[in-house]
């Protein structure tokens, strides 16, 4: 038994440095595709690790208070803890993790804990605008979970189970029985509720490119910035995973996982090219509106 531990344990241990170095490439990569679009050269692919050994090799001189260095320890547990109970591959021993030991609700906390940790980490900070900075973040939170928690709710009707893996399973047979074609209005309301749960344009209210230094970087250095930008990698990840097995049919292998999760991921960046950011108040409104309501609507449909 306790052998039994260990190797499932030494598993999910492989299966989290995929997971991280796959998320790795994933920023990289979609940071170059970004540039040609603009007509930039752009950043190496592996610029994301270039970026974290030079963030760890810092001594770090600066503090404000013991939160202040717990924000990126529970930002990087919201992100492990939150892969940990998603299989990644449909019936892989190797990428199961320990999904048999949580289900969907558990995972929905673990996304929910990163974040919350995260604020409470930057509030402590001494920067002026972190204030600014974690009411913007909580605030469209708020507003983008809705959809997200309707999508959610939507599926766990359609399908009668809060287990992933049983979830996952219902939709295999073809491409017909993916969540995408049974109910595609819980898929469009937790698509919209990625963007802004990715931070990516025209949802990126709380770096605000281009506008006031707010971010993680204004405020953490040296190894505890190492461990947000590791966490990118790794929350990425556990996001797009999840959304894989939600809505569209999981992967049996790990090449169509990443097939599926790049193009996932995709979507991000296609609709950050083509539209401008928000302001705080503009995204609220609009994760409040027409995402709510079409995942109310797909509610409706799964109970019917």
């Amino acid at each position: 038994m306790i052998a039994d531990i260990f190797v499932r344990i030494g598993y999910a241990a492989i299966s989290l440095f995929i997971l991280t170095n796959y998320g790795l490439l994933l920023i990289g990569s979609m940071a170059r595709i970004s540039a040609k679009v603009q007509g930039r050269v752009g950043q190496p692919v592996w610029q994301p690790y270039i970026d974290i050994i030079k963030s760890i090799a810092k001594r770090n001189s600066i503090g404000h208070g013991v939160m202040f260095y717990l924000g990126p320890v529970f930002r990087l547990a919201g992100g492990i803890g939150t892969y940990m109970f998603i299989p990644a591959v449909f019936g892989s021993v190797l990428f199961r993790n320990f999904s048999d030991s949580g289900d969907l609700l558990l995972v929905m906390y673990f996304i929910f804990f990163g974040q919350l940790g995260m604020a409470l980490g930057a509030s402590e900070g001494g920067h002026p605008y972190s204030a600014l900075g974690v009411s913007r973040g909580l605030a469209q939170m708020t507003a983008f979970e809705v959809p997200f928690a309707l999508s959610v709710i939507a599926v766990v009707i359609q399908y009668g189970t809060l287990d992933i893996t049983a979830i996952v399973a219902a939709q295999q047979g073809g491409f017909l029985n993916w969540t995408l074609f049974t109910n595609p209005l819980a898929v469009l309301a937790a698509m919209i509720a990625f963007l802004g749960m990715s931070g990516h344009n025209p949802f990126s209210v709380v770096l605000a490119p281009q506008e006031i230094p707010i971010g993680p970087p204004t405020e953490y250095h040296s190894n505890l910035l190492g461990m947000l930008q590791t966490n990118r990698a790794v929350f990425n990840g556990a996001k797009l995973v999840l959304y894989m097995n939600l809505f569209f049919g999981g992967a049996t292998n790990i090449v169509i996982m990443v097939i599926k999760t790049f193009l996932i991921y995709f979507i991000n960046i296609f609709v950050g090219q083509a539209f401008p950011r928000f302001r705080t108040d503009q995204s609220i409104r609009f994760f409040l509106g027409v995402p709510t309501v079409v995942g109310i609507i797909s509610v409706i449909i799964a109970v019917l």
